[in-house]
């Protein structure tokens, strides 16, 4: 009788939780694939993506708050690590020296990353509205 059961709506942590693994491999074929991708693509899709992955990352952890939470707690996160690169220590360095270090804090402050992040987490804003809301029947 089981079987026979309507299958229960996905829960809205259960999308986000997809959409970060999703983002995350998108991302890392970006980088993987870039010879393959179109140049604009390449350069400028991994950032973007990082901060979708962030933006996702955050409506997964604060599920009940607003879009608009989640948008400005991105876009501070994600500016502040790209400001972080500003400090060159040798032990963040070391840090940024790992390929995990490098995926999360970056190595070199670049202003082109900021657009990059903004138009990323706008993207994230605009899928989460229409997408997302649409699949849970929300409005």
């Amino acid at each position: 009788m089981a079987l026979l059961k309507a299958a229960r709506p996905p829960s809205q942590r259960g999308i986000y939780i997809v959409a970060v693994i999703i983002t995350i491999a998108l991302g890392l074929a970006s980088r993987a694939f870039a010879e393959r991708l179109p140049a604009f693509v390449a350069g400028h899709a991994g950032d973007a993506l990082w901060a979708m992955m962030v933006y996702f990352g955050f409506r997964l952890l604060f599920v009940r708050r607003t879009l608009l939470f989640a948008m400005v707690l991105s876009v501070m996160f994600s500016f502040s690590i790209e400001l972080s690169q500003l400090y060159q220590a040798d032990w963040i360095n070391a840090v940024r020296g790992t390929v995990l270090g490098a995926l999360v804090l970056g190595k070199g402050f670049l202003v082109i990353d900021l657009v990059r992040y903004l138009l990323g987490i706008i993207l994230a804003v605009v899928l989460d509205k229409i997408v997302i809301k649409k699949r849970l029947g929300q409005k």
